[in-house]
């Protein structure tokens, strides 16, 4: 990947190469992460449940460091969804004037066309949304400020400029690289479109339970996007080129942004975290997008900086949670940690990278008839039981030998030779769900 910015925040950076999600899906892993629970604590597991229905007295990051004196400001896709409003200062970057997702003028009326369409047809919610989604991928030669995330990183730079003095605790939503994947040609062509070419693993994992699957609705409901079966290879590779484009795009805008730290002072004495809200799939185990346990959908980037005169940069190995980062910047900001936090502070990993450190990695996603999939990382593999919550049976198990087969193309759950490995992860599994 071309990532020179994120490239060089990861060298003066503590970086966690294997940091997990808690569920790999927008809202709930967001609501894990700035509350410091696990989506069974939150009660969110899917896209639409009020957080501040299930865990009303739950005090998120903004909030707690806004109640230790500081200046808090949010902008973007934070919360997934803004309507909580917990903020000093809530930047709405949803509707900024003149910027559109599709740029392309073509586009754009074939969209108001499209909705024209869905308005006689009396389409609403979300089978309007679908009817009228566009393109799942598209560039135009235009500048960054012409898309969402570029004029977004404008309204971020402008609200550094305005902190002056006082402690800010600032969080900046980056849509890309999400789908759509829509960036300006410029991204698109730091790619050989020849060299793009599908995974090797484009296939099913031999031995995967069937409720372990998915079939990527979130990337059928776009336009040119079959509604059954696989998609074809050249449009594959369109949608590979897109992602790719989508993270170059936002590693630009990331470098304005520490620019901007830098310009105003602010960089020796801040701290600055980049995370993933999850994984994602361009074509492995021939499914795409996010919504699985599998480790390309529960695995996310995870770096932080500290303050440069603490001295913490590096990088460990050691098994991190998203829902780690609470307690975690809260002990670098010197602030009490509360008692919600689920997290462990990896302070401890910041002074000793490869350090002893023996904790698992858990996940978890929801499936239809009342089954969760709780899945577990180990040093040396992922273990994961498909649960009927009702009665706690166990449907489906899977295990994957991250030694031999890292990208999870066999499970092995019959083998005898795993068997005592995965009884103890059941058990580590069993203690986590008490």
């Amino acid at each position: 990947m071309v990532t020179p910015n994120i490239d060089a925040l990861a060298e003066t950076s503590m970086q966690f190469d294997q940091a997990y999600t808690q569920l790999a899906v927008c809202l709930p892993s967001r609501i894990s992460l700035f509350t410091g629970m696990s989506p069974d604590s939150t009660g969110v597991h899917d896209l639409q449940t009020d957080f501040r229905k299930t865990i009303p007295r739950a005090v998120t990051l903004p909030q707690h460091f806004e109640q230790q004196g500081y200046h808090t400001i949010g902008m973007g896709k934070v919360f997934h969804s803004e309507k909580w409003r917990e903020w000093t200062q809530w930047i709405d970057t949803g509707k900024i004037p003149g910027v559109k997702v599709y740029h392309n003028p073509k586009t754009d009326t074939k969209i108001k066309k499209l909705k024209a369409e869905a308005r006689k047809k009396g389409l609403k919610g979300k089978a309007l949304r679908r009817y009228t989604k566009g393109p799942a991928y598209e560039w135009a030669d235009a500048p960054d400020s012409s898309y969402h995330d570029g004029a977004m990183t404008d309204r971020a730079i402008k609200a550094l400029e305005d902190v002056g003095d006082q402690p800010f605790f600032m969080v900046v939503g980056y849509k890309k690289p999400h789908l759509p994947f829509v960036a300006p040609k410029q991204y698109w062509d730091l790619y050989d479109f020849e060299s793009v070419q599908l995974p090797d693993n484009y296939y099913k994992p031999k031995g995967a339970p069937q409720v372990s699957l998915m079939n990527w609705g979130e990337l059928r409901a776009f336009e040119g996007i079959p509604a059954k079966g696989a998609v074809d290879p050249l449009t594959a590779r369109r949608l590979i080129h897109g992602y790719y484009a989508s993270v170059s795009f936002v590693d630009a805008q990331i470098g304005r942004l520490m620019d901007a730290l830098k310009k105003h002072g602010l960089a020796e004495n801040t701290i600055v975290v980049l995370w993933g809200d999850h994984g994602w799939k361009l074509g492995e185990h021939a499914m795409w997008c996010k919504h699985t346990n599998f480790e390309i959908d529960t695995r996310v980037p995870f770096l932080i900086r500290a303050p440069e005169a603490l001295g913490f940069s590096g990088r460990t190995s050691a098994l991190v949670e998203s829902l780690d980062l609470y307690p975690t910047l809260c002990e670098l900001a010197n602030v009490p940690i509360p008692k919600q936090c689920e997290g462990t502070s990896l302070m401890p990993l910041f002074k000793n990278p490869d350090g002893e450190w023996d904790a698992l990695a858990y996940s978890q996603y929801p499936r239809a008839g009342g089954i969760m999939g709780y899945s577990v990382k180990s040093p040396t593999g992922r273990y994961t039981e498909w649960i009927k919550e009702a009665s706690g049976i166990v449907v489906a198990k899977e295990y994957y030998d991250h030694l031999v087969d890292p990208n999870e193309n066999k499970n092995r759950i019959d083998e005898a030779a795993y068997a005592d490995e995965i009884e103890r992860l059941s058990t580590r599994i069993r203690k986590k769900r008490q």
